[in-house]
């Protein structure tokens, strides 16, 4: 195959009729629903999916939920809200401090924090971050965090694997009482819940099981992240979220995707993803990108450890009786 910087370009206008037909035609005739509810993050992914289902059903079969919470960033719900505004849609907004709190949330995990930080309380901010060095050198993908004061004054440290679990474990229960709220107002409504995961999220797993992944179709789960914003362009998102660098909002701290977890920018993550995925050979990808071809190993190589530590949030939850079937099959495959 020939592989160029063109290979993910798309017809805009086309994938936004075949993407309406199939939102139309699975919430009206095979869910048997009125409309969705999508939940507006202030970010290109729903505002887009909110887009797609307006052109879908109308704007009086679409409801946008505003979810925030303390740590949110402001500018994620006045987005949301001017977006909403923009395509004429019902906004209601669910502040889920309240449901954090009752799980112990902040303090479970601003006990992990001070262990690092003894000073750390409410008028910090912080985030989580990987190296950002994945095409230049061998690396661990340890995780650090960063505190930062009223003054901007920032630190930052290393932290273990267990306490990044611990930390990781609370910052998804966020995505996962968002869920929560939009399958409220969708049953309320008899509407669907639209998802907003993109191929990029899908194939390396960025995005937490049964919260921002917990959802009833997935419309632009076969888009690249560049491709999304090649949609948002032709359906004429505000550019205020166009112009945002993308980020899941879940820090109080502002953190981008490519901080947080690809570290590569998406322009040239989503061609080497498209290279690993098809199988492009290494010389091609060089001279197309000005890689190294160690720069690409590397690349595959985290692409490889995400794809496996992420399988079970593209399947359903395995049965015992699908996984002996699996391994019948597959013994009688290596005697043949």
């Amino acid at each position: 195959m020939t592989f160029s910087k063109t290979n993910l370009k798309i017809d805009p206008s086309l994938e936004i009729s075949r993407i309406s037909d199939f939102i139309r035609e699975m919430t009206l005739k095979n869910f048997k629903r009125k409309g969705a509810v999508i939940g507006l993050s202030g970010g290109i992914d729903s505002a887009v999916v909110a887009e797609l289902c307006v052109r879908s059903m109308g704007e009086k079969n679409v409801l946008g939920l505003i979810l925030p919470e303390k740590e949110s960033n402001p500018v994620s719900s006045e987005f949301g809200r001017k977006h909403a505004e923009k395509m004429g849609i019902e906004i209601i907004t669910v502040d889920i401090t309240q449901y954090l709190e009752s799980c112990n949330v902040y303090q479970r995990k601003e006990a992990v924090i001070k262990k690092y930080f003894p000073e750390y309380d409410d008028s910090y901010r912080f985030h989580i971050t990987l190296p950002q060095n994945l095409l230049e050198k061998d690396r661990f993908n340890y995780h650090s965090i960063t505190i930062e004061d009223r003054e901007g004054v920032r630190q930052k440290k290393r932290i273990s694997g267990s306490d990044w679990l611990k930390i990781s474990a609370c910052q998804n229960i966020k995505q996962r009482t968002r869920m929560i709220q939009l399958y409220y107002y969708a049953d309320k409504n008899n509407y669907i819940v639209a998802g907003t995961t993109n191929k990029t999220e899908v194939m390396q797993g960025f995005y937490v099981k049964f919260g921002d992944g917990g959802v009833d179709i997935e419309p632009i789960a076969h888009l690249y992240k560049m491709q999304v914003y090649e949609l948002a362009e032709e359906l004429m998102v505000i550019q205020d979220i166009i112009d945002r660098p993308p980020s899941a909002d879940t820090y109080s701290l502002p953190v981008t995707d490519k901080e947080l977890y690809f570290c590569i920018d998406y322009e040239l993550l989503d061609l080497l993803l498209y290279s690993y995925a098809n199988n492009v050979p290494h010389d091609q990808i060089s001279s197309t990108l000005g890689l190294k071809q160690e720069q690409i190993i590397r690349a595959f190589r985290d692409f490889k450890a995400k794809e496996r530590a992420s399988w079970h949030l593209r399947q359903m939850p395995p049965t015992l009786e699908k996984t002996i079937s699996h391994r019948v099959t597959e013994h009688t495959e290596k005697k043949l």
